[in-house]
């Protein structure tokens, strides 16, 4: 059975996703160290305790996610939830891999890359072929559907390709002629996606201004689902490393409604 070292994992990862090059608000890369030798990876969305659980029961060397530990501002103290998480990691020498702005933003297993590919998306490109981007860091996309849609039938392929009823702020009858789109909880981005000449942003959760800022500006908003939008991106991350190194990299999908 095909085998990777802990480290050479890490620094493969690394390589391929660059965390350096984003102010992020958690570490990225191993948050916990686990046995030296992984044969087995389980990947998920969110380093929930169901996600851990499952990759014990599975056999998991190493769990590689999306939403790691160790936010910006949370109470350090390991007790609780934290505790219990954290416990049940450990108690299995498992390793905990956890990459957040990176993976949003690779340009091939990112979760704005596979979102536009889940959803038949055209991303625009620059005179490089490499995505045009706008907002913080360069993690908002532009683009356009692939085929004509109002807003209402944009919304209602969501729906459909994503299995989660979006919410729309916006005429629904609208023409959409320029899409942006941020997975995850990136509807502070709208402005930024309004000023490349978006008439229709697409990101995974909603706040209280996004409303006013859509009906003001008359732009369209659809909030997705912040696990519905940031499921792919984690499976073709899983994807390369089992094409390069041959260790299986099985996706544990643990449902969540935002």
């Amino acid at each position: 059975m095909a085998k990777i070292s802990r480290q050479e994992l890490a620094d493969w990862l690394n390589d391929a996703l660059q965390p350096e090059r984003f102010r992020d608000y958690c570490p990225n890369g191993l948050q916990v160290q686990g046995r030296d030798e992984i044969r087995h990876i389980v990947t998920g969305v969110t380093a929930s305790l169901a996600l851990i659980e499952a990759a014990a029961a599975r056999g998991a060397d190493a769990v590689l996610v999306h939403h790691g530990w160790f936010w910006k501002n949370e109470d350090p103290c390991i007790r609780g939830t934290k505790h219990r998480r954290l416990a049940a990691l450990m108690a299995r020498d498992i390793n905990l891999y956890a990459y957040h702005l990176p993976l949003d933003a690779h340009p091939e297993w990112g979760n704005n890359a596979q979102l536009a590919r889940v959803m038949d998306w055209i991303p625009e490109t620059d005179p490089d072929g490499a995505p045009r981007r706008c907002g913080p860091d360069g993690l908002v996309w532009l683009g356009a559907p692939a085929r004509d849609l109002t807003v209402g039938a944009l919304a209602a392929d969501i729906a459909r390709r994503l299995r989660r009823e979006p919410l729309v702020i916006g005429d629904p009858d609208r023409p959409v002629r320029r899409l942006a789109w941020c997975t995850g909880a990136a509807q502070g981005m709208m402005d930024a996606a309004l000023a490349a000449g978006a008439d229709c942003y697409v990101s995974g959760e909603i706040s209280e201004p996004t409303v006013h800022l859509a009906r003001e500006t008359g732009a369209a908003y659809i909030a997705a689902g912040h696990h519905a939008t940031e499921r792919y991106g984690i499976q073709a991350l899983g994807a390369a490393i089992e094409a390069r190194f041959g260790v299986p990299c099985e996706f544990v999908d643990i449902d969540n409604p935002v």
